[in-house]
């Protein structure tokens, strides 16, 4: 009669103990959203299906991460154009006997290599201050040889020039060579830039290009612009090029392969992508029917209606991964920068539990007994 009631004893403990919180590796889904339907909830929660996917779609994006426009490639101009700084040198033929230009005897003067000034001019003997600044070399040498017609109506003129430091762009970081680049070629591009600095440092996730020019900044992914072509602007003179690792991340927490911060290797990365980055889910401990992304909106996003925004600022995406429509779904859900990816832990996981812990309770009974 004492053996049953010590047996009673140590399973009433057991089931005392199964009711209290048990060690575990991650919660359990019902255990996050379990208030989710209380009249004060501060959060939300929508279950990702092929339903919910346009909906979430047009929600403002998450996660702080500055975000900018990018321009498409653009034809550049016909001929290089001159600059304040470029240095230009004139050779003048000029068969009258008479010319100011030439010695007696000579029909070619070499005059001496000019700079163009800050305000766009070069300076030409007899004539004066002549602009060319803005104009490619073969429509300088027009302008020139227009300005020469007053002292010498058959002087013609040849002229070169070589690019100054203002004619240039820049690579500042995230190349193997930053440096400063002559802007040699007309319709030099971004990558064509990049290439000149050597490529893009290596070791970078998912590196991102952007082009400062003037007061504006744009930004697009190195590998959408190998993909895109037409996406390969044209650089202007005194743009700037920075190659830099993306900031966007996402937090992997629960029953996954690996708990930890993951970097975006890419521009979009997807709910299914996430799993599989987070090493895919624990066989013997995560549930494949609570997969949870825990995004956090700003005020301004929060809709009453729930269509064109969230109801809460606080949102919790529950996926199934045991069915078609709940894969499928999770395959195009974009994550958002720094949203929690969270593997809940399996029910069943905690039944092993509580009837481990009961079969060891009958195991020490009976070694009393014994």
């Amino acid at each position: 009669m004492k053996k049953y009631r010590w047996i009673a004893t140590m399973a009433a403990v057991s089931f005392s103990v199964a009711a209290c919180d048990l060690p575990r590796g991650a919660a359990l889904q019902s255990e996050i959203i379990k208030k989710s339907d209380a009249e004060d909830a501060d959060f939300s929660v929508y279950q990702v299906t092929k339903d919910l996917l346009p909906r979430v779609k047009d929600w403002p994006r998450t996660g702080n991460v500055a975000r900018y426009s990018w321009i498409g490639k653009q034809k550049g101009p016909v001929g290089r154009t001159l600059l304040p700084g470029d240095a230009v040198t004139l050779s003048v033929w000029d068969s009258d006997e008479n010319s100011l230009l030439t010695a007696p005897g000579q029909r070619v003067a070499q005059l001496q290599t000019s700079t163009v000034s800050p305000n766009g001019n070069i300076f030409v003997p007899y004539v004066g201050s002549v602009r060319i600044s803005g104009m490619t070399e073969s429509n300088a040498r027009d302008a020139v040889q227009e300005a020469l017609i007053s002292i010498s109506p058959s002087a013609q003129v040849q002229l070169t020039s070589e690019v100054g430091q203002r004619h240039s762009i820049d690579l500042v970081s995230g190349v193997n060579n930053p440096g400063s680049f002559p802007l040699q070629e007309r319709d030099m591009t971004v990558l064509a830039a990049i290439a000149l600095g050597g490529g893009a440092s290596a070791g970078f996730q998912n590196p991102q290009v952007r082009l400062l020019r003037g007061n504006s900044t744009y930004a697009i992914s190195l590998d959408k612009l190998f993909k895109t072509p037409s996406l390969d602007t044209t650089l202007r003179h005194q743009d700037k090029i920075l190659v830099v690792e993306d900031e966007s991340y996402f937090i992997g927490l629960g029953a996954s392969g690996k708990e930890e911060l993951v970097t975006f290797p890419k521009e979009h990365v997807s709910a299914l992508d996430a799993v599989s980055l987070l090493g895919g889910l624990s066989d013997a401990r995560a549930n494949p029917k609570g997969i949870l992304v825990l995004r956090e909106y700003g005020q301004k996003a929060v809709r009453t209606d729930g269509i064109r925004g969230p109801e809460n600022q606080r949102v919790v995406f529950t996926m199934d991964l045991t069915n078609a429509d709940g894969l499928f779904s999770a395959g195009k859900f974009h994550i958002n920068p720094k949203d929690v990816v969270y593997a809940t832990e399996s029910p069943v996981n905690n039944a092993r539990t509580i009837f481990g812990l009961i079969g060891s309770t009958f195991g020490v009974a009976a070694q009393v007994s014994n």
